[in-house]
Order: C-alpha cells, then sequence, then structure tokens
C-alpha cells in the first residue's frame, strides 16, 4: 500500500468513522442503522395510504398506530430469543436474513395486495417485528464491540451509528413527500421494500463463529433472575413508572394529519418539508441539551420543559380556530414554525429519560435493563394512542368535522401535566455525572414529537438518538435512593 493510500485510509477512519477501524462488521452494523433511518421514505405514504385509500378516520388510525408499536415492547425477548436458540449454530445472521426479508415481504404486500385496515394492521405489524429484530440484533454488536473501546474513544461507534441512520432519515425526509407528487403511495412502497433486502444482505459480513453445541437456556435464566433483582428496587420501578405516567397521556396526532391534510390542504411535499425542518431542529434540541441543560438536576428540566411544552401546545389552539390568519400569519407559515419549536422544545425534555434510563441500569444487565426500560416507554405509546383514539372517536372528530379539535387539543396538552405531581419518584441527583464511568449502550429510538401534519409512526419506521450525552450516564446511580 503506498503512502498516500495509507494517509487516506487513516482520514477516512479519523474524520468520518470517528476513529474505528473500518471492517465487514462494521459495514453491516452502519448498513442496518441507514435502512433503519431510510426507511422514513415511506412514512408520509403510509398515512396518506390509509386516509385516503382505505379511508380510515383519525381515531381508526391512531389505534392502528398504537398496535404497530407492540413488537417494540418486547425487545428484550427478541434477544433472549437470539441468544438462547442459534439457527443453523448461528445468533445472529439467521436473524438479520429473516428480519430483511419479513420487512421486504411487508412493503411488497402493501404495495400489491393490502386493501383493508385488518390487512394493513397485519402488515404494518409484520414490517415493525422486522425492524425490532434486526435493532436487537444490531445493538447487540454495537454493545459488544463498544466494551472493547478505549476511554478516549468512547462512545465513538455509537455516535457513528446514529448519524448513520440520521443521514438516512435526512435524505428521505424532503423526498418522502416529493415523491408522493409524482407516483402513487404503491410505487413508494414498492421503492421502500428493496432497503431490507440490504440488512438481509449485510448478514453475510458479520464476523460469527457457528456453535459447537446448541446452548442451555442457564445464561439466559441467570440474565432474567438478575433483572427482576434489579427491577425489584424501589430506586428503579418508581422513575419507571414516572416515564410511563409521563409518555401515556393521549395525542392528537393523527387528528392534526387530517385536519392539516383536509381542512388546510397541505400538499405531501410540503409535508415532506416540514419533516426535513423538523428533523433538524431534533438535532438543535439534542445540542442545546448537551450544550446547556445536561447539568440540570432531573425533577427541575421534566417539571419546566412539562410546563413549557404544555404552554406551546397551546399555541396549536390558533391554527385549529383560524386565529392566525386574523393575526396574518399563513397557514404552512404558522404550522412550519409552530412544528420546529415543538419538536426542539421535545428533543431537549425527552433527552433526560434516556439520560435517566442508562443511570438506573447496573452493570452486567445493563443493555438488557435498558432495552427493557424503553419497552415500558414504548408502551405507555401505545396508550397514548389508543387514548387519542378513544378521544376523537368521542368528540366526533372525523375525516371532514373538526369542530371539537380545539377540544381534543386543550385535553391532549392539559393532560401532559398530570406527571407534575409524581416529580418525587425522580432521583435528585443530577442529570450529568461527567467524572463517573458510563455504561456501553446501543443507540436508541428518538422522540417522535406531536407535529401538526403528521402520524409519528416511529414505531415501524425508527429513527435513532445521538449518544454525544454517553458521558453523563452513570450505571452506579442505580443505589440512589428516591426521596
Amino acid at each position: 500500500m503506498s503512502l498516500s493510500d495509507s494517509s487516506l485510509k487513516e482520514s477516512i477512519k479519523d474524520k468520518l468513522l470517528f476513529g474505528n477501524e473500518p471492517s465487514p462488521e462494521l459495514v453491516a452494523i452502519l448498513l442496518v442503522y441507514f435502512v433503519q433511518g431510510i426507511l422514513g421514505l415511506a412514512r408520509l405514504a403510509v398515512s396518506f395510504f390509509l386516509k385516503d385509500q382505505l379511508a380510515l378516520g383519525p381515531a381508526e388510525v391512531s389505534a392502528l398506530m398504537g398496535i404497530a408499536a407492540l413488537p417494540w415492547m418486547i425487545k428484550p425477548a427478541f434477544g433472549f430469543l437470539s441468544d438462547g436458540l442459534p439457527i443453523l449454530g448461528y445468533h445472529r445472521r439467521p436473524y438479520l436474513i429473516l428480519s430483511g426479508l419479513l420487512g421486504a415481504l411487508a412493503w411488497v404486500l402493501l404495495a400489491t395486495v393490502v386493501h383493508t385496515a385488518w390487512a394493513a394492521t397485519a402488515v404494518i405489524l409484520l414490517s415493525s417485528l422486522s425492524v425490532a429484530v434486526s435493532d436487537v440484533i444490531v445493538d447487540s454488536l454495537v454493545v459488544e464491540r463498544a466494551r472493547g473501546e478505549s476511554q478516549s474513544d468512547a462512545g465513538s461507534l455509537q455516535s457513528l451509528c446514529w448519524g448513520t441512520s440520521a443521514l438516512g432519515g435526512l435524505i428521505t425526509a424532503y423526498l418522502s413527500g416529493f415523491l408522493l407528487e409524482h407516483f402513487s403511495t404503491q410505487t413508494v412502497f414498492a421503492i421502500t421494500a428493496t432497503f431490507p433486502l440490504i440488512v438481509s444482505l449485510s448478514a453475510s459480513l458479520i464476523a460469527e463463529s457457528p456453535v459447537e453445541q446448541q446452548p442451555g437456556w442457564a445464561e439466559v435464566k441467570q440474565q432474567v433472575s438478575q433483572l427482576r433483582q434489579a427491577v425489584s428496587q424501589k430506586a428503579i420501578w418508581l422513575p419507571a413508572a414516572f416515564l410511563f405516567i409521563w409518555q401515556a397521556t393521549p395525542t392528537a396526532d393523527s387528528a392534526f394529519f387530517f385536519f392539516t391534510t383536509n381542512e388546510l390542504g397541505f400538499e405531501p411535499e410540503f409535508l415532506g418539508r416540514v419533516r426535513l425542518v423538523t428533523s433538524l431542529a431534533g438535532l438543535v434540541g439534542v445540542w442545546l441539551f448537551q450544550r446547556f441543560f445536561r447539568s440540570i438536576p432531573f425533577r427541575t428540566i421534566f417539571g419546566w420543559s412539562t410546563a413549557i411544552s404544555a404552554a406551546l401546545g397551546m399555541t396549536m389552539l390558533l391554527l385549529v380556530t383560524h386565529a392566525n390568519r386574523a393575526l396574518g400569519i399563513d397557514d404552512h407559515w404558522f404550522s412550519l414554525g409552530d412544528s420546529l419549536v415543538l419538536t426542539v422544545m421535545g428533543q431537549i425534555a425527552y433527552m433526560p429519560v434516556l439520560v435517566l434510563a442508562a443511570r438506573l441500569c447496573p452493570p452486567g444487565v445493563e443493555a438488557t435493563l435498558f432495552a427493557l426500560l424503553m419497552s415500558v416507554t414504548n408502551l405507555a405509546s401505545l396508550l397514548s394512542y389508543e387514548l387519542g383514539a378513544a378521544l376523537m372517536h368521542s368528540f366526533g372528530i372525523t375525516p371532514n368535522n373538526f369542530d371539537n379539535l380545539w377540544l381534543l387539543v386543550l385535553i391532549t396538552n392539559l393532560s401532559t401535566l398530570l406527571p407534575l405531581p409524581f416529580l418525587g419518584w425522580l432521583p435528585s441527583a443530577n442529570a450529568a455525572l461527567p467524572n463517573e464511568e458510563a455504561p456501553d449502550l446501543p443507540p436508541v429510538e428518538i422522540y417522535e414529537p406531536h407535529l401538526l401534519g403528521s402520524t409519528p409512526d416511529s414505531s415501524f419506521l425508527p429513527e435513532l438518538l445521538p449518544e454525544f450525552f454517553r458521558n453523563s450516564l452513570s450505571p452506579k446511580q442505580v443505589e440512589e435512593p428516591v426521596d
């Protein structure tokens, strides 16, 4: 190898790979995360497909999205399954292949034979299962590799994984709306079906030796025992209960998607612009938290961010009642600015969730317990969608009747204040303790803000959160008493 080739390789390693040694397995890991980001191409297509072609109402769409979150509630079970039940002697490759094939099948079915609400629910659930399984497998690889990092390189792999997925998400943010202006939803689904196949192909790059004998379930049982011991501690289950309440308040997302498209006449291309702007705003929120807010005590940042977000959420009433027009603000500009501000605030509010979840994880079961805590928040998200669906049905909100949408906005925003009396369940210490060692954790799903003109489907089209705050996470806080 020439000197110039060697210098180029080192430059790529340092600048693009954050110091990680290039290898086929690293390529496989990054490909899986990139696919998770680029699957957002079909995000708006799914929303318009359910609304226009299946003629579902806001309440039905909200209920369907809640069901789609089911696989993300049992992610730890997939980890136990791959650890205890190898296929053809391998723990990871076959599961990645299967997940990619299932994902491709789901999108092909959406593009061809799905014409009923029940079929759509089943296929979207299949797609959700596909991404959840591949996410568990690749997360385990990230954790293993992260444990081999030097202190100076700590967090570099997680940041690289997030950046790769964020790149895929940003690439497709605007395209998700642009393609719908020129092609049918079925065409977008067919294009999307090719991406999960990349996950299947990447399995061949995983460095894995076949197991010589079928493993027993002893290790799995031991890990389950450790998890049971951990979650029985008051210092863990009380904060987890708070996070559940915080995430379980009803959402009006589906109703707003119908309102912005049917009432305000927003086109897919503009909604794609909103996605692009809010994706970038989410990064700004992450940076602001890391730069200014990560040392603020949990109770303080949860309390203030919840109150401020609820107040800002009330600005949606201006759009619903068309008061923004009386103020001389165009619907498009108002919704774009409102979504941008709410995304930044939502990301700042959600970052402590991940910091707290990581700090609650004791050594030895940190990755599994972290996934379990995230499953709790995913379960709360399902409840959020279903409660929202019930409210929409009760208020008679339909694809063309938004008379009571203002009341839904009022209730959903006020309900976000319900967790405030339970702030005492959170640890009183600061969110950041930079001098303590951080656990090795995989990237996790990013917060999906409640935005105008969008139906969040993070349950089956996840994005990732950067580990910029990784040095502030501490598993040692598991023994910290809760006042």
